[in-house]
């Protein structure tokens, strides 16, 4: 057994060493362009034949000592190299072609981390799709127990404030639901968004009737009229950006007004007198999960409204801007003019 061990790895050797010459043929190639060159400058400038050998000699002495270096460090790697072969057989089922048993190895090993890398991509993809499902069912499903709930204050006769803080705590339930399943919907790339000539005063009726509650209750006067305007978009998303962006126009003003008018032809903005925005929070308010200082202080804050209100915007063509002043309220901007196509003959 131990005869054979030593035959094998004597075989072994002689494999590296033919592997190791042929890592040798770009610098033997190098050394002769080299010494070609430099003889033939020697030939031309008429210096001594005897100089250019020793040169020469001294050159191919450095670069064999060079040689004799590379050969004790490859032999080592592919000393470890034949050490794994006998834990691992598996690794090296291709190192029977003629390349460099150590290069080999590593190219063995990426394909081995690749497969692993893909498997698991596809288990992350599968995990994700699951958890996008499950949350979509539960959504849908929790839409039931607050269409019921809503329907059971409805029937109650005597109004109370308590029975006008359920009905708002309510429209917030029902808006985070709404928010959540929309955002699981926009993650959704596959599907496509169904364009048409909207009237925007349509949707703005929607929605305002929509908060009409929270209008009343908490005594903010509305000032918007029609403005006539339509654009080309999508009527449900178009609603969904209104109804954040009015939302939280609605969350942060707790007394005042709101206006919705039209800027210009292509400009729709909704003003509130609430408390605004501070200046560095500004270029962050786009950002998932941010809340800036006025959402910490207020606990119904997700810092979700205007990241959805944003990406519906991209998906659309649209633009979101956004204006506001500490104390003195804030402006959003939406902008439904699409840069011109020029079409060349």
């Amino acid at each position: 057994m131990l005869s054979e061990e030593k035959n094998e790895r004597k075989r072994e050797q002689k494999r590296w060493f033919r592997s190791f010459l042929r890592t040798l043929r770009p610098q033997l190639f190098l050394l002769v362009v080299v010494a070609v060159v430099f003889g033939l400058l020697m030939l031309f400038t008429h210096v001594s034949f005897q100089l250019y050998l020793y040169g020469l000699q001294l050159v191919l002495f450095f670069w064999l000592l060079s040689v004799g270096v590379q050969w004790l460090r490859y032999q080592k790697k592919a000393d470890k190299v034949w050490r794994i072969r006998r834990s691992d057989p598996e690794t090296f089922k291709n190192t029977e072609k003629p390349v460099d048993i150590v290069e080999q190895l590593y190219l063995d090993k990426y394909e081995e981390l690749a497969q692993e890398y893909h498997e698991y991509r596809r288990k992350e993809a599968e995990k994700s799709k699951e958890q996008m499902e499950y949350f979509t069912l539960w959504l849908h499903q929790i839409k039931t127990p607050i269409a019921a709930i809503s329907l059971l204050l409805q029937r109650r006769k005597e109004e109370s404030a308590d029975q006008k803080q359920m009905e708002q705590e309510l429209l917030r339930l029902n808006d985070y639901t709404h928010m959540a399943l929309n955002y699981l919907k926009l993650e959704d790339t596959g599907k496509e968004m169904d364009l048409e000539e909207v009237a925007v005063d349509a949707v703005i009726k929607e929605t305002v009737k929509k908060y009409a509650i929270l209008f009343i209750y908490n005594k903010i006067q509305l000032d918007y009229e029609p403005q006539g305007m339509t654009v080309l978009t999508d009527r449900k998303w178009l609603q969904v950006m209104l109804e954040q962006i009015l939302s939280n126009s609605l969350k942060y003003t707790k007394a005042g007004k709101i206006r919705i008018y039209a800027e210009n032809e292509h400009t729709l903005v909704v003003e509130d007198t609430g408390s605004g925005i501070r200046q560095e929070d500004l270029p962050k308010i786009f950002e998932k999960g941010y809340t800036g200082l006025s959402g910490r202080l207020h606990e119904k804050s997700t810092g979700l409204g205007l990241f959805l209100s944003r990406k519906i915007c991209q998906r659309l063509g649209h633009q979101l801007k956004i204006e506001s002043e500490v104390g003195k309220g804030t402006k959003a901007f939406l902008i439904f003019k699409r840069p011109e196509l020029t079409i060349f003959d």
